[in-house]
């Protein structure tokens, strides 16, 4: 009888029957899980800027106004644009949760958008403008990362 690792058809395989990573691709089986934790980041900081973007609309005297500012914008009008990004964010980051193979380069697009909106607004909320901004560049990495059907054993 033959040890597993001596088998020449599964030469991937330890003595202990689990399967050994291949050289480089050690990150390979954390990718989907990054992938899937990155839909779920998308889809609550959508909801969350949905809810930012209704605080702007309904009451302005809830966010700071600095007066020398270089991007000034209208708090209502900088409201609605939270409320859209948001939805699509969100939408997206369900997507990305049932495996659309779409959704990561849709993802990708619109969390750079969201970061860049996140900067343009970061007199008005700081704190969490930074907080979204650190997890738009967390899904970009996890998005950009993922190859489906790389690393995978023939």
């Amino acid at each position: 009888m033959t040890s597993p690792s001596s088998n020449p058809e599964q030469p991937w395989r330890t003595g202990s029957g689990t399967p050994r990573p291949t050289p480089g691709n050690e990150f390979s089986d954390w990718a989907p899980g990054l992938v899937m934790f990155a839909g779920v980041l998308m889809l609550m900081n959508g909801i969350m800027e949905v809810f930012r973007g209704i605080m702007a609309v309904s009451d302005d005297d809830l966010f700071v106004h600095t007066p020398r500012y270089v991007f000034r914008f209208d708090l209502t009008g900088w409201g609605w644009i939270h409320i859209i990004i948001g939805v699509l964010v969100a939408v997206v980051g369900a997507f990305l949760l049932k495996g659309a193979a779409w959704a990561r380069f849709a993802g990708i697009f619109l969390t750079a958008l969201s970061a860049l909106e996140s900067f343009l607004a970061l007199p008005y909320y700081p704190f969490w403008s930074l907080v979204v901004i650190a997890l738009d560049i967390f899904i970009i990495c996890a998005l950009c990362v993922y190859r489906p059907g790389a690393g995978a054993p023939s």
